[in-house]
């Protein structure tokens, strides 16, 4: 993956520094930026909903990677230090929380479905001044956003990134090649360690075994591929499937969706 520039400068920071500061339960924020950027390791004081109203999104923790495509976004809490990497062209449309104003939903990350709802919501809160009116519009979208956050279902996009040193080499390898077929027994060559010794820190550093985690791998690319428009067939060998029926299995039983819903999905303008 690589970078041509950063786009949290210092004068970005100071775009977003109101956006924490103002004493509202709920703000949002809207930016634009082209393909291929990186935002060093940083965190927010306030709570985040991250959205790609177009583009995708890879949101990196010390613990975990997520790929965030147009049709979810990504909850994270206050203070949590994280990197983001703009797949393409991203429209980010972000809704800053204080923590105390919905302290259920921000105890980890997690990645959110963004329904027709949450999605217009999105648009309507980036669209309020920031000290909105306490009793006016501002008040009922918090509310109603807030309310179809908590609602809204969870999907299984987070990558458990390990500490070891043995176990990165290989899980780093698979990030960047996810079709790589080779068995545990073929990595635990290049890691140096035994396959018995991967295995096992598979279930301790990523709570997954090694198929689990390497299929979750590849249905995340699949999903980001999909959602920048590649065909089916495309994905489908970008994550290791040989048959596109298979693929289209596979990926219905771990999303609830099928490849074809998935590409068609459609943004946020």
């Amino acid at each position: 993956m690589g970078t041509v520039g950063q786009f949290l400068s210092l004068n970005r920071h100071a775009e977003i520094s109101p956006v924490e500061a103002v004493d509202r339960p709920l703000v949002g924020y809207a930016e634009d930026y082209p393909a291929y950027l990186f935002a060093e390791a940083h965190a927010h004081s306030k709570a985040q909903l991250i959205y790609a109203g177009t583009g995708v999104m890879h949101v990196e923790t010390a613990r975990s990677s997520y790929i965030i495509p147009p049709s979810t976004a990504l909850v994270m809490p206050a203070d949590l230090v994280h990197t983001i990497y703009m797949d393409g062209p991203v429209a980010i449309r972000t809704l800053f929380l204080k923590q105390s104003a919905a302290p259920m939903f921000f105890c980890d990350c997690r990645v959110n479905t963004v329904t027709p709802l949450l999605r217009e919501l999105i648009l309507a809160a980036f669209a309020e001044p920031l000290e909105w009116d306490v009793k006016g519009r501002g008040y009922y979208i918090t509310s109603l956003a807030l309310d179809e956050i908590e609602k809204s279902s969870f999907l299984p996009l987070e990558i458990p990134l390990p500490k070891s040193r043995q176990l990165r080499c290989v899980t780093d390898a698979l990030i960047r090649t996810p079709a790589d077929p080779r068995s545990l027994e073929d990595w635990a060559e290049v890691a140096g360690a035994s396959a018995r010794t991967l295995a096992r820190l598979f279930q301790r550093e990523t709570g997954m075994s090694f198929r689990q985690w390497r299929q979750q791998v590849r249905l995340t690319t699949a999903l980001r591929n999909l959602s920048l428009g590649e065909s089916s067939a495309s994905a489908a060998e970008v994550a290791g499937f040989e048959s596109l029926p298979a693929f289209g299995a596979a990926f219905r039983q771990f999303f609830g969706i099928t490849p074809g819903q998935a590409r068609s999905e459609k943004p946020l303008s």
